[in-house]
């Protein structure tokens, strides 16, 4: 028999790595036994048999060859039958077909009998129920102001739920169940200023040895949590996607789920109650606001049915593009357009941002083209783009049948008196925002500004900022409204090149 110190000193795997395996029924549990041994040290050792040593070299050339851990799991448990032990995270599997809603739901959000939270896909934690607070107070206790602190990993490594690290080590895989699909382990650890280089290597190892969920509208994920009494118990963990983040509910095996499956099937019920109730957060954010210029002509000189119509297909084209590089819709007032873009795991949000200005700019040049021969007329239509960054309060307002985004602070006031700065569809942003620019994506964006040279020509000064206050005379009425943002440093967006341009 070994020591859980002499395996891990023969195979030069670390105690993380040997937790996992035995937690995923790739090897034994140890014999809790009375060392051999008089003195100091401990009481009592785990033992493991002398196979487990071939059983990890075993794992280690079958990960070698390219299985994953889902695969040697299967492999092994056929060589030795179904005697196997469960893991503590089995395979996921999506629900297809809910069960279908009636009329009237009996059960809601904040009637749900389980631990119940949700998080974005940063797995940042957005909201958790009174039931999450009492099964895991250590964890849900009380959430920091910051998004950088509300890591659901942060918090799973900051804390042992009920002193149990078995308990600790199981959500945490849970957790990186539902991640793996879109965020890589570097991805996750970067978030991670303040943890140790244990808890890095232990993240890594589950990481690496977990199995991702399945996608799907509502997921289905089996896993293991250890009782207060002693013992573990099976549990179910339901996962349902949303634009917007991950609800995850907690419950028993043997819970019956009809009513919580129904009420899930209500994804525009569930997803409106959710974000009503989100806590406000303190977040790192590009904000996008685009006005249509001189949309009251417009207005006046096309008939009401073909000016909805106009502003309808401009705003659907628009959505889709806010869509595809992670935009927020804001509140928004008249035909002007507020779009939040917020850290992602797999890319940059101010590059988001860019890259979305430069190509809403140009699909409202096909529609202002289309829009010309259609009508036989001059007019272009131009979105004036203001662009800038911050840490602000984000929120949510919520009537009785909608929810907007609302952030508090400056940066959005700013935002949209760079919008009305902007003219002819220019997109002007704050050095601030350019600088936040990943180096890798710096020399893709051309940006400067345009001065008067000596001879009056008008040239253009590239990579360069002005203050507002040297571009315009903010004594003229005018612009009396660009005042408050006179000693800004801003640039003119030119153009952004894309790799795969």
């Amino acid at each position: 028999m070994l020591t859980s110190k002499e395996l891990l000193e023969q195979t030069g795997i670390s105690r993380a790595t040997l937790n996992n395996y035995i937690a995923l029924g790739l090897l034994p549990r140890p014999v809790v036994s009375r060392p051999d041994i008089r003195g100091k040290g401990p009481r009592q050792i785990g033992y493991f048999p002398d196979e487990a040593i071939q059983g990890i070299e075993l794992i280690q050339r079958l990960k070698r060859e390219g299985l994953s851990m889902h695969e040697i799991k299967l492999k092994l448990e056929a060589g030795r039958g179904a005697s196997s032990p469960t893991p503590d995270v089995e395979s996921s599997h999506v629900i297809s077909h809910p069960a279908s809603t009636r009329d009237h739901l009996t059960l809601t959000i904040d009637q749900i009998p389980h631990a119940a939270y949700m998080v974005n896909y940063k797995f940042e934690v957005m909201w958790f129920n009174d039931r999450a607070r009492r099964d895991l107070p250590r964890l849900f206790a009380r959430l920091p102001p910051h998004t950088d602190e509300r890591s659901i990993f942060h918090l799973l490594l900051a804390t042992e739920q009920g002193g149990s690290t078995t308990n600790h080590v199981h959500l945490l895989r849970l957790n990186l169940a539902l991640a793996k699909e879109r965020m890589e382990a570097g991805a996750i650890i970067q978030g991670l200023q303040t943890v140790s280089a244990a808890e890095t290597q232990l993240l890594e190892d589950l990481y690496e040895e977990t199995e991702p969920a399945r996608l799907g509208p509502i997921v289905e994920v089996p896993f293991r949590l250890e009782k207060a009494e002693g013992g573990e118990q099976d549990r179910l963990a339901y996962a349902a996607y949303f634009r917007e983040g991950i609800l995850v509910i907690l419950t028993e095996a043997e819970a019956d789920t009809d009513e919580l499956l129904r009420l899930l099937s209500r994804r525009d019920l569930v997803i409106r109650n959710l974000l009503g109730k989100r806590l406000p957060v303190l977040t790192d954010l590009a904000v996008l606001v685009a006005d249509l210029q001189d949309s009251v002509k417009i207005c006046s000189e096309l008939p009401p049915e073909e000016y909805f119509e106009l502003i309808n297909e401009i705003w659907s084209t628009a959505g889709e593009v806010f869509r595809k590089y992670y935009g927020t819709y804001g509140k928004h007032v008249g035909d002007g357009m507020v779009y939040y873009f917020f850290p992602q795991p797999d890319c940059s949000y101010i590059v988001n941002a860019l890259t979305c200005a430069k190509e809403l700019r140009h699909s409202i040049a096909r529609i202002s083209k289309e829009w010309q021969l259609r009508k036989n007329w001059t007019n272009e239509l131009y979105l004036n783009t203001g662009l800038n960054e911050g840490q602000e309060w984000l929120g949510t307002f919520q009537t009785a049948t909608t929810v907007e985004f609302a952030v508090l602070g400056d940066t959005i006031n700013h935002t949209s008196r760079l919008s009305d700065f902007a003219r002819f569809g220019q997109i002007w942003a704050t050095k601030n925002f350019v600088g936040k620019v990943p180096q890798a994506q710096r020399q893709s964006v051309k940006f400067g500004i345009h001065r008067t040279g000596l001879d009056g020509q008008r040239l253009f000064v590239d990579s360069t900022y002005s203050r507002l206050s040297n571009l315009v005379d903010l004594a003229n009425a005018r612009y009396e409204k660009l005042r408050d943002i006179g000693g800004i440093a801003v640039t003119e967006i030119v153009d952004v090149i894309q790799e795969d341009a």
